[in-house]
């Protein structure tokens, strides 16, 4: 059975320009400018630049004026509206000149390009004399090493794969003559298959000395009670001094434990942070400022508007006019719309950058983490009465140029913790105490999760030595056996 009856109900809907603002809010600077460059491209009605036009402004707000003469004026006389649209037609090329000076700046992003890593490796193995079989299985060798330097694959699986793919039928043994060649090229240590086998190549290179002839034996022949660091173990088997064990892994140490990752890094191109925020101390008081690039000079471009004064002082208007008038007032009302979200997103970075700042203004004045306080996205959003989301967009992926360096902003966002007073203390604080406890210790003899955890207690934060195993990985610390020194 069919019936119709009435519902009420009550639904909150975000309009386009809630969501445009949203969107904004959560792009950094370089983002935000990308942003801004496709909407000037898309939207010809908004202009950027130090020119703004005085009546802009007004003439907008009379668009509703020129609606009205469209509804109520009913003649369609013809009427010439070239003279209030641009011609279309005319190529962008024919619009444009190339009289720029040699000294004007070129702001194109240059390509990082160069050599890659095989081809670094496959160049030097054109300087030896081999046979065209090994030359083809040496370059297959440089082909299955990683970005590391090494090689992964088991030497069976290798000849395998050359008779499977290449047509040459060899042994494992013949490619491990092969792979030999393969480790005097450099970087000194590519195509190992352990990180034995790369530090022992690093060394074989090496002039020989006493140390560099014990750091050898200690790779080659103990290697596994060297990477447990049982030292006295060590000076028994080799008969050795405490100091000349010493130089021994001091020589191992200056090592490169990825050979390939040095050669790697040549051509990718680096990233820069562009921070959003800039702090400074200005005669002991915090000073917060908004990266200038986030404050572009946009206006309604005054072409459009005049466009619309034509219309409105002309006697008989047509229908193409009245059109185009509709078109030129709906791209004036998205350039008004995104200035104002633009303006509203300036406002929304600095209110909330500035409760964060006075949040932490013990950790801006000194620089010491420990002074950073417990918070949390909630803490702000209540401060300043904005929503959670809001606060998480700003933060997220924004950064803020301080005295001691540039920093994410979300970095400054910790849960708390309760000392013995009774005080809620910052987890980051806690960090940063345990990180300091752990560089100060004695190396020979370093502490142990459970004995951080009594020290920690000692100083007031009592917490379990489970949580100081968590913060000490977080801190990307080993555990005491590998931070053990001689």
């Amino acid at each position: 059975m069919l019936k119709q009856q009435f519902n009420l109900k009550l639904s909150q809907k975000l309009s386009p320009q809630q969501i445009q603002l949203m969107k904004l809010i959560q792009l950094p600077t370089q983002a935000f400018e990308q942003r801004l460059k496709q909407e000037i491209e898309e939207n010809p009605a908004l202009d950027s630049g130090k020119e703004k036009t005085t009546e802009a402004d007004d003439e907008f707000s009379n668009t509703d004026s020129y609606e009205d003469d469209y509804n109520s004026d009913n003649q369609e006389p013809e009427i010439n509206i070239d003279e209030y649209l641009s011609d279309d037609e005319i190529p962008a090329y024919r619009l444009q000149s190339n009289n720029y000076s040699s000294d004007d700046e070129d702001k194109s992003v240059p390509y990082a390009s160069g050599t890659t890593f095989n081809q670094h490796l496959i160049s030097q193995l054109n300087t030896y004399r081999l046979s065209d079989n090994d030359y083809q299985i040496a370059t297959f060798l440089i082909g299955s090493i990683n970005e590391n330097g090494y090689i992964r694959r088991d030497l069976a699986d290798i000849a395998d794969d050359l008779a499977f793919t290449q047509n040459i039928y060899v042994e494992a043994k013949d490619v491990e003559k092969v792979l030999q060649i393969v480790h005097q090229l450099d970087p000194a240590g590519v195509g190992a298959r352990s990180l034995q086998e790369c530090l022992s190549i690093q060394l074989h290179r090496k002039s020989p000395n006493a140390e560099v002839a014990l750091a050898i034996k200690l790779i080659d022949e103990a290697f596994d009670l060297f990477t447990k660091k049982h030292y006295q173990k060590l000076i028994a088997k080799f008969g050795v001094s405490e100091d000349q064990l010493k130089d021994g892994i001091e020589e191992i140490e200056h090592l490169n434990p990825k050979p390939g990752g040095s050669f790697a890094g040549n051509t990718r191109i680096v990233e820069h942070v562009v921070p959003d925020f800039t702090i400074r101390i200005v005669e002991g008081e915090l000073e917060l400022s908004l990266n200038g690039r986030n404050a572009p000079e946009l206006h309604v471009s005054g072409s459009y508007n005049n466009m619309l004064k034509g219309y409105k002082e002309a006697k008989n208007k047509t229908k193409a006019q009245k059109d185009a008038v509709q078109f030129i007032k709906q791209k004036l009302d998205a350039a008004k719309w995104f200035i104002d979200a633009v303006k509203q997103r300036q406002q929304t970075l600095m209110i909330t950058m500035s409760a964060i700042m006075h949040y932490q203004k013990e950790f801006f004045l000194s620089g010491d983490e420990r002074h950073l306080k417990p918070m949390i996205l909630k803490d702000i959003a209540d401060e300043i009465e904005m929503d959670v989301s809001t606060i998480s967009r700003v933060a997220n992926s924004k950064y803020v140029d301080t005295p001691y360096g540039t920093k994410l902003i979300k970095e400054f966002f910790s849960e708390s913790m309760t000392n013995d007073q009774g005080e809620e203390v910052s987890t980051r604080e806690i960090k940063k105490i345990l990180e300091i406890t752990i560089g100060e210790e004695d190396k020979r003899k370093p502490l142990t999760d459970e004995k951080l955890a009594k020290i920690l207690k000692e100083k007031g934060y009592p917490i379990a030595r489970r949580t100081v195993a968590k913060y000490r990985e977080q801190l990307d610390l080993p555990v005491a056996r590998l931070r053990k020194k001689i």
